[in-house]
């Protein structure tokens, strides 16, 4: 028997836009604003949770709050295919906070966030060391305009 995929509802959506604005907010401030019960918010976080619509809960960092880290993004071209495997090896290195599938000439777009060049000098390593990687290209972030 095949379990059915979960969709989140019109609450459901509210209730994630909510946590995206403020992560750390009790169950009584989400029911407050939205005008439900606190039972039903803890029901349906548990629910998004449980089918793995919602992931989990992360701190959100302004992007100028450590000038000092080495941004950068680097398309990434996937010979044959590879795509998934390459996926769960880039998925392993840290230093990359997003990961995002394209069109056009890449494949895929990692958004890198590493502590100094020598950081990022070992990611580009360890990214263009994948079985899989064909070609790549990085274009490292100088100001935030």
């Amino acid at each position: 028997m095949a379990i059915a995929k979960f969709i989140p509802d019109d609450l459901d959506r509210r209730i994630i836009a909510h946590l995206r604005v403020d992560g750390r907010a009790s169950l009584s401030k989400l029911a407050g604003a939205l005008g439900v019960a606190r039972a039903t918010v803890q029901n349906r976080l548990d629910r998004l949770l449980d089918t793995g619509a919602l992931l989990g809960f992360t701190v959100r960092v302004r992007e100028d709050y450590d000038d000092l880290d080495i941004r950068a993004v680097m398309l990434i071209e996937v010979s044959g295919r590879s795509t998934t495997q390459v996926i769960q090896k880039l998925r392993g290195i840290s230093e990359i906070r997003t990961l995002h599938t394209t069109n056009g000439n890449w494949d895929l777009i990692a958004d890198i966030n590493a502590g100094s060049l020598s950081d990022f000098d070992r990611v580009l390593r360890e990214v263009r060391m994948i079985d899989g990687v064909e070609n790549s290209e990085t274009s490292l972030f100088l100001s935030t305009i």
